[in-house]
């Protein structure tokens, strides 16, 4: 592959991915990265800061997107049918060719403890960001962080089940099913 070729951020993140879990996370370099990639080093640190960001990447979309669409839920909607709205519009970005991709990405967070501590860290901002577009909408604490908390937590337990090679469901499907189940638990607590 040549270096003229377009899609080299996308190209980092598959070769990221393939040496993560041919070699293991701590044993790959950022030179062996851009190197799959058919790239050069400075190109790497031109679209990452790290070896570590490369899996995260995109994190500043998602939040946009988790934003924009609880302003834009109808003003009747209640913090769960805003949250609600949120998830299915990020669920969606998540299309089926991108499923490989979350498959490997599952396995390679598993495995370091480091970037188990880099996805929490991203969840907290995912959850902020909703927290703040719900107190747009007037929703009062706790309310809107309890709200946006549940989001994330049915997220991620709908990313784990669409990143798991049995399950052929769309990621929304599976997201939205897991939210129904939180708000059944929830639910249950009184």
């Amino acid at each position: 592959m040549g270096r003229w070729e377009p899609n080299a951020r996308e190209r980092l993140l598959r070769a990221a991915l393939e040496l993560f879990v041919e070699q293991g996370y701590e044993a790959t370099t950022v030179n062996e990265i851009a190197e799959r990639a058919g790239l050069t080093k400075t190109t790497f640190f031109r679209h990452f800061p790290d070896k570590r960001e490369v899996l995260f990447a995109g994190q500043e979309i998602h939040t946009r997107v988790l934003a924009d669409a609880i302003a834009a839920a109808p003003d009747a909607a209640t913090p769960l049918q805003a949250v609600t709205a949120a998830l299915d519009a990020l669920s969606a970005t998540f299309t089926e060719d991108r499923r490989e991709i979350g498959i490997r990405l599952r396995a390679v967070i598993a495995a370091n403890s480091e970037l188990q501590e880099r996805a929490a860290f991203k969840g907290i901002r995912l959850a902020t960001a909703m927290t703040d577009a719900l107190h747009a909408r007037g929703v009062p604490e706790p309310t809107a962080s309890l709200a946006a908390e549940l989001g994330v937590r049915a997220f991620d337990q709908g990313f784990g089940r669409w990143a798991d090679p049995a399950d052929r469901q769309p990621l929304t499907d599976v997201t939205r099913r897991a939210f129904d189940d939180l708000r059944a638990a929830v639910a249950a607590l009184d």
